[in-house]
């Protein structure tokens, strides 16, 4: 055995230390994500709320693209981190490489429909000024241009996590944002180019972070698979494996950001300055769901392996220890978002109505937080398992119920605060349901833990 599959061995030695090698890097990767997510927001702010009002009704459909990169992403992640997990190195290049094709397929079809339906999907929206839904449309069409370069690069980056190599993927995600972050203000504002310069700068960084990750998988030392090509013979067993996997996780994010979009379409209704709050606030609320996710990520590696190499006491432990860490992090989430919320809108917006929106929306959505947390813990281990439709059944049911809560109490009197708090609401329930889930699961994994193993959880 290499000194670096020593060192990406989940399966054995202290289960925080590796749980923590594998996550730090992607929640560096994940805040890295974030400060240039608020950063754009905050040179497009200077334009105006309805610049940022534009690039969020475009966003939604840059986050419903993250529906499809799932079959790539998370079909390598899985499929990879079990198959070494049995110690099957061929097995899961083959599932790896199978994954970056169904990725590159799906970002082709998904890239073409925004760049020639783009008007027609932002029209969804119903906005009411119709500058701000042609730069919505603009960007959309712009942001086409990358989706395939995208997928990709996140089905390598599920392969070198399913691999326990999350710090690869950490430096190469570093360049892209520290490129994109250099490229805003220059185009922005030096070329004039306004909210085009803004998708620009996003597409061209997202395309040359995919041509590091074909680099990397191919030639970087520690690359998981000694051999490996990009054109392999798809297999038609690994693509109904990936599939049956990814399918239910598709469709719970696929469906979870299509009644988000929803919402959205009742928050335009309130006008552009509404849409502009909760295109802050989301990325603002990003705080705990990226971290968070970034962590589950390496728990779903994590359990992947240890499922594959049958080492159900190490799967326990991980649950145990995940919980508390998300914990730790949703409380402290939740006291900087009900105590923070004005001053951190303040960086972005100026004009006084919309910071005292924003505070109020900020206080509402901080009960949510460490539900969404631990929601994060009880999904990530379900699919490192392979068991993907249970948490998809349960944020599908949840996200299905949130919408008619938001919309119910945004027509009381309580008007767009009572959509607020029926988006927290739904949040709150699917977090709920999802850990009470896992804990009875885990109690079955625990009787046979016992007679497989002789360890008692």
């Amino acid at each position: 055995m290499t000194a670096a599959k020593k060192t990406y061995d989940l399966t054995r030695g202290p289960i925080l230390n590796r749980l923590l090698l594998v996550a730090i890097p992607i929640m560096g990767t994940q805040v890295m994500q974030m400060a240039y997510n608020l950063t754009d927001m905050f040179w497009l702010g200077r334009l105006g709320s309805e610049a940022v009002a534009a690039s969020g009704a475009a966003g939604m459909f840059m986050w419903l693209s993250m529906s499809f990169m799932m079959f790539g992403r998370m079909g390598a992640e899985i499929c990879v981190s079990q198959n070494l997990g049995a110690g099957d190195r061929e097995a899961a290049k083959r599932y790896s490489q199978t994954a970056v094709l169904i990725a590159a397929a799906a970002g082709a079809l998904y890239g073409c429909a925004m760049i020639f339906f783009s008007r027609f999907f932002i029209g969804f929206f119903n906005i009411r000024e119709a500058n701000v839904a042609a730069d919505a449309a603009r960007y959309l069409s712009i942001m086409g241009i990358s989706c395939a370069p995208m997928f990709i690069a996140l089905a390598v980056t599920g392969t070198f996590t399913g691999a326990g190599n999350s710090r690869l993927p950490f430096l190469i995600h570093a360049i892209g944002i520290g490129l994109n972050l250099v490229l805003d203000p220059v185009l922005i504002f030096t070329f004039g180019f306004g909210i085009t310069g803004a998708a620009v700068a996003s597409a061209l960084s997202q395309t040359i972070v995919c041509v590091l990750f074909i680099l990397a998988v191919l030639i970087y030392r520690d690359r998981p698979f000694e051999s490996y090509s990009l054109f392999a013979r798809p297999d038609p067993g690994k693509i109904r494996r990936i599939l049956k996997l990814t399918t239910p996780i598709f469709a719970e994010s696929f469906l979870f950001t299509g009644l988000t979009m929803t919402i959205s379409r009742f928050i335009a209704s309130f006008g552009a300055s509404a849409l502009a709050v909760s295109r802050v606030g989301s990325q603002i609320e990003s705080l705990s769901w990226l971290i968070g996710g970034g962590f589950a990520s390496a728990v779903t590696a994590f359990t992947g392996q240890n499922y594959g190499a049958r080492r159900w006491s190490r799967i326990h432990a991980c649950f145990r220890m995940s919980c508390a860490v998300m914990c730790v992090w949703g409380l402290a989430v939740t006291l900087l978002l009900f105590t923070f919320g004005r001053p951190l809108y303040g960086i972005f917006l100026k004009e006084p109505e919309i910071l005292e929106m924003g505070a109020e929306y900020m206080r509402i959505l901080a009960f949510c937080q460490l539900a969404m947390c631990l929601e994060g813990v009880g999904a990530s281990i379900f699919r490192g398992i392979g068991e993907t439709v249970k948490p998809s059944v349960v944020s599908i049911a949840s996200n299905a119920l949130r919408v008619p809560l938001a919309w119910l109490l945004s027509r009381t009197s309580l008007g767009l605060t009572g959509l607020w708090v029926g988006m927290t609401l739904g949040a709150v329930l699917r977090g709920a349901w999802m850990f009470i889930w896992l804990y009875l699961r885990k109690r079955k994994l625990s009787k046979y833990d016992e007679i497989t193993e002789g360890v008692i959880s």
